[in-house]
């Protein structure tokens, strides 16, 4: 890691940040992403975004964070769709800009998420998503202790087109041992093509 990584709530007064790293980012999320609006990447669409993240925050089912590294913004990491009662499950995501992939900024990102999720919110499992060809991803849940345990057909509308993904797990008690990149990799082909 180049940089101290540290997460913390997206507020309303990202916006302009936001919007500016979204626009400045765009070519480079176009392919792991939905089709965005033009009105997206404007500081009022931003800012309509965060005011729907603090609704979701106050009602306790999805938290959004900007990603810092030495304090420059660099991305989110979210935790979102909790559900509570006997599943406490949540979902992961993050995106970082361009030029700080492979710094360790994502990976350390989702470790502070996954302290969050498992601390403060006392969830029992989080579920990440990646499309099957993205292994940079694939590495960073890896490394934070996550495991692949599927692959669902024509999961997500990314750049336009229904995508397959593999799907990856972590719980409370698992520690975080990864598999390293060979298992990995082995791991996914086997799960994508099981003939």
């Amino acid at each position: 890691m180049n940089g101290e990584v540290t997460i913390r709530p997206a507020v309303r007064a990202d916006a302009p940040a936001l919007a500016a790293l979204f626009a400045a980012q765009r070519k480079h999320l176009a392919p792991w992403d939905p089709r965005r609006e033009p009105a997206f990447f404007t500081r009022g669409g931003q800012r309509a975004r965060l005011v729907q993240v603090e609704r979701e925050r106050t009602a306790g089912t999805s938290f959004r964070f900007v990603i810092l590294e030495d304090g420059e913004l660099a991305g989110e990491v979210s935790v979102t769709n909790v559900v509570r009662r006997s599943f406490q499950s949540a979902n992961v995501g993050y995106w970082v800009a361009g030029e700080r992939n492979g710094r360790g900024v994502a990976t350390g990102a989702v470790a502070a998420a996954c302290t969050f999720a498992f601390g403060e919110l006392e969830l029992h499992r989080l579920e990440a998503g990646t499309l099957l060809h993205n292994v940079g991803s694939q590495i960073v849940l890896d490394r934070n202790g996550f495991t692949p345990f599927g692959v669902a057909p024509k999961y997500l509308r990314i750049a336009g087109a229904w995508c397959d993904h593999v799907l990856f797990q972590r719980t409370s008690e698992q520690p975080s041992r990864p598999l390293g990149a060979a298992a990995l990799a082995r791991r996914i082909t086997l799960l994508a093509d099981p003939q």
